[in-house]
């Protein structure tokens, strides 16, 4: 049985991966899925993959399909509970099954109700070692938008502002002018290119 330690470890990692198509997979969350396997050597990524843009293929038959038969008796480090019903495609938690995963470790459990704990109630019953909670945190933050649609049915939304000290965004004579610094603009830059849409008012009323 892993440690804590590197359970965590190979988190970070599949929570890099999932954050690198944020944004960009339709109504599917953006989930990272790393396989690691340990021949005694000490453990290695064996496969490795996001959930593609557009939202399929699943991270989960991704990672798979990279590691071929290195991921039978591996285990499968997943930012969000594998999905348990069959959709556009097949469930993610009988594709482990059958790729002869052995652990899988999650970060978040999913909160749609085709699936929520019924993912790990499959992995379970095969025989799978469930692990939970790990880098939780992290997690329902990679995933706050997606979390936030299916618990409270209604959109993550992102406050921007960028005013002077007296509220103000120009200067009499010279229109508009930059307030803020380069890294703040370019942080804003990527978060556009997270979100579904963009709403711009003039008035703080305009966005009630």
């Amino acid at each position: 049985m892993a440690d804590r330690t590197e359970d965590e470890r190979f988190m970070v990692e599949a929570l890099r991966l999932a954050h690198l198509h944020l944004g960009a997979t339709d109504s599917n969350p953006s989930v990272g899925c790393v396989i690691v396997r340990d021949d005694g050597n000490g453990p290695r990524i064996v496969g490795s993959a996001v959930t593609a843009a557009g939202g399929r293929p699943h991270a989960e038959t991704g990672a798979l399909a990279v590691a071929g038969p290195l991921a039978r008796g591996a285990t499968a480090y997943v930012t969000l509970e594998p999905c348990s019903h069959h959709g556009k495609t097949p469930p993610c938690a009988d594709a482990l099954i059958a790729a002869g995963i052995a652990r899988v470790v999650i970060a978040v459990t999913d909160p749609d109700e085709r699936v929520s704990g019924s993912g790990m109630e499959m992995l379970r019953e095969a025989g799978i070692e469930v692990v939970t909670g790990v880098l939780e945190e992290e997690g329902e933050r990679e995933l706050e938008g997606y979390l936030m649609r299916k618990r409270n049915n209604r959109p993550y939304v992102t406050l921007k502002l960028a005013v002077s000290a007296d509220g103000m965004i120009g200067i009499k004579g010279q229109g508009q002018v930059r307030i803020t610094g380069v890294p703040a603009r370019e942080f804003v830059h990527r978060l556009q290119a997270e979100t579904d849409a963009i709403l711009v008012g003039i008035r703080y009323g305009d966005c009630r």
